[in-house]
């Protein structure tokens, strides 16, 4: 019921910086929140940051960003945005995974 897709991810030089966006579609009216996660190479997912969805309000956020500067090479990871469902799994349990977008920084 809800799509996710990541984008912004690229290969950049230690010390530069992305940001990357997660554009929500389909019945966005039931999210109410969405966070970052990645995974580095052998590595577990992890938590990143959490954003707080405005799909209820008066105004929209068709997409999430995620600003990212004095990247390193511990960054390189896979990038994913998730999206909780009031119905769907609950609030505050993400329900709704994009593909992710590969981040890579060089030393």
């Amino acid at each position: 019921q809800v799509q996710l897709v990541e984008s912004g991810g690229g290969l950049v030089q230690a010390g530069g910086s992305l940001r990357l966006s997660c554009a929500a579609s389909g019945r966005t009216f039931r999210i109410n929140h969405m966070g970052w996660f990645r995974q580095g190479p052998g590595k577990e997912r992890e938590f990143v940051a959490a954003i707080t969805w405005s799909g209820g309000s008066t105004y929209y956020a068709d997409s999430v960003y995620l600003q990212m500067n004095s990247l390193k090479p511990e960054d390189t990871a896979v990038y994913y945005c998730a999206a909780d469902d009031a119905v769907v799994g609950g609030i505050g349990k993400y329900a709704y995974w994009g593909q992710g977008t590969q981040v890579t920084v060089s030393s």
